[in-house]
């Protein structure tokens, strides 16, 4: 049992059993053994590996739709150019580089910023881009962002945003949480709590007993608040996570531990928790601020960018064992049995405003 096990044991005798949601937030940021918090989670010697990490590329082409989005938005004088959830700050870095080369004018009048919750984690970001061209700022929350229009990317951040989930019964839909069994061991169970169908994905009502639905007001609310800035102050953002661009019922939840799959009750604090995003959800946040939203899969995404056109200069006069590496990056990134097609990219943009490789917004 982990000490983060323990506790949440003892807070479970105390007070009764916890929900999924409140299970994963002290999972993943509790201040003194949250996953986040207390561990280098990232790479080889990590649990899990994100995009940014696998290749340059992929900052690159994220920086070069940036900058489409600024144009398209009529180049808007001193940007806040933003990541949310930055990591390590590798992506930050690779688009800080990029826009460096691509448009200087741009690097020099933005204000550019980070908004990351964990100060561990904060501080890897700053030795990353300490030799970086801009000067960075860092925020707990989009509410602290600088005041102007706002270009913000996200990667691989709504997946960790705590959901809750509900187990379907004869008699009606009951709020899923962790508990203790009888030898004191964290279990899932039923609790006592309901919910209406109607609050559920489409099909809860018909849905056959023992089936599972999961709803995630945490992120829709986090995409509310980046919405109602974006529609204030003008702006656009770019998310890339894993998950499904229409709502369905069943779980997602999952653990990850040393890039392998986890019990998700097995190692608290000590495992990644993440669950598939529901990008209609985030999208219908986006709507109620007069906002579009455009979907393609992250493999169409880059390959649109010009994945495979960058790959080729980066490696046109290179060693055979680079030009290798590079094909297995583009494989890993865009390829259908690997990133390309699990992980979704989301455009958020004012109504009327397109930016390739996107479709129009809506």
């Amino acid at each position: 049992m982990t000490r983060l096990a323990g506790r949440i044991a003892r807070q479970i005798e105390a007070a009764g059993p916890i929900s999924v949601a409140d299970y994963m937030a002290l999972c993943l940021f509790d201040p003194e053994d949250g996953y986040y918090t207390t561990r280098e989670p990232f790479g080889v010697d990590g649990d899990f590996t994100t995009a940014p990490e696998i290749s340059q590329m992929f900052g690159e082409l994220v920086a070069v739709w940036l900058h489409e989005a600024w144009t398209a938005l009529g180049r808007p004088s001193s940007p806040v150019i933003a990541e949310i959830g930055p990591g390590r700050g590798t992506l930050m870095k690779d688009m800080a580089r990029t826009l460096s080369r691509l448009a200087s004018s741009l690097v020099r009048q933005a204000r550019w910023a980070l908004v990351e919750a964990s100060p561990r984690l904060a501080a890897v970001q700053r030795e990353t881009l300490q030799a970086g061209p801009a000067v960075f700022t860092w925020h707990e929350t989009v509410a602290t962002l600088p005041s102007g229009p706002l270009l913000i990317v996200g990667n691989e951040l709504f997946d960790a945003v705590p959901i809750r989930q509900y187990v379907k019964f004869a008699q009606g839909w009951r709020e899923r949480v962790v508990t203790l069994d009888d030898e004191g061991r964290l279990v899932l169970r039923a609790g006592a709590g309901g919910i209406d169908p109607s609050y559920l994905p489409p099909g809860a009502a018909e849905a056959p007993a023992g089936t599972i639905a999961e709803i995630a007001p945490a992120r829709a609310a986090l995409m509310e608040e980046i919405a109602a800035r974006i529609a204030h102050e003008r702006g656009a953002g770019l998310f890339i996570d894993y998950g499904y661009l229409r709502p369905a019922l069943g779980d997602t939840l999952q653990a990850l531990r040393q890039h392998e799959y986890d019990d998700v009750l097995a190692h608290p604090g000590e495992a990644d928790l993440t669950a598939h995003v529901d990008f209609h959800a985030l999208a219908a946040a986006t709507r109620k601020y007069g906002l579009g939203a455009a979907f393609l899969t992250q493999g169409e995404f880059l390959l649109g960018m010009g994945l495979l056109e960058r790959a080729g200069s980066l490696g046109g006069n290179a060693a055979l064992a680079v030009r290798e590496r590079l094909s297995g990056e583009v494989e890993r990134l865009a390829g259908p049995d690997s990133m390309g097609n699990l992980f979704k990219a989301m455009a958020v943009l004012p109504e009327g405003v397109a930016v390739h490789p996107f479709p129009p917004a809506h």
